[in-house]
């Protein structure tokens, strides 16, 4: 008898759904599901990766940020029947088993949540703002991150949090150069 929680290994065909491959995180995972699902339904419910969150469900607070391709979106505005083939990171697949992503770790260390339900989106934004090479200076972090909002007014941890990785970066590039 299955778990409760756990995803049936082969879809069985419903009437009215669809069969769709996600990459998430490295795993490819066979769906069978209404093409009306968003990316972020088909991630909490059906896969079970509920580190991604469902804020406003409008695409207007960042909760549900995730990386598609490399690239932030709002999983909330997506179907995810149009992600299929491409490579979709969450928050979980950031880490590396125990090792965590420079990013998790920044945030830790400058107490960049407080409540943490914006967090997981504010973490794979600002690794996505990075990999974009849009965070020159502090006025370009906050611009580019503010599709990610947070209610308790972390700003100043988060902003501290980023500037360190991005500054680390940074200083390895110029390490190599040399």
């Amino acid at each position: 008898m299955p778990l409760p929680h756990s995803v049936p290994a082969a879809p069985t065909p419903v009437v009215g759904t669809i069969s769709v491959k996600l990459d998430v995180n490295g795993t490819e995972h066979t769906l069978q599901i209404d093409p009306r699902v968003t990316l972020l339904d088909a991630l909490r419910e059906y896969i079970g990766l509920t580190g991604t969150k469902k804020g406003c469900d409008h695409g207007q607070c960042g909760a549900c940020t995730v990386l598609v391709d490399g690239h932030r979106i709002n999983s909330c505005l997506a179907l995810a029947a149009s992600y299929e083939g491409e490579q979709i990171v969450t928050i979980e697949g950031l880490a590396d088993g125990e090792d965590l992503h420079p990013m998790q770790a920044a945030f830790i260390q400058h107490d960049g949540f407080q409540c943490g339900y914006c967090t997981p989106g504010q973490i794979v934004s600002a690794v996505g703002l990075l990999a974009e090479g849009h965070a020159e200076t502090d006025a370009d972090i906050r611009e580019q991150m503010s599709g990610n909002i947070c209610r308790c007014g972390a700003y100043l941890n988060i902003l501290a949090a980023i500037r360190e990785v991005r500054d680390n970066a940074l200083t390895h590039q110029n390490s190599e150069v040399r």
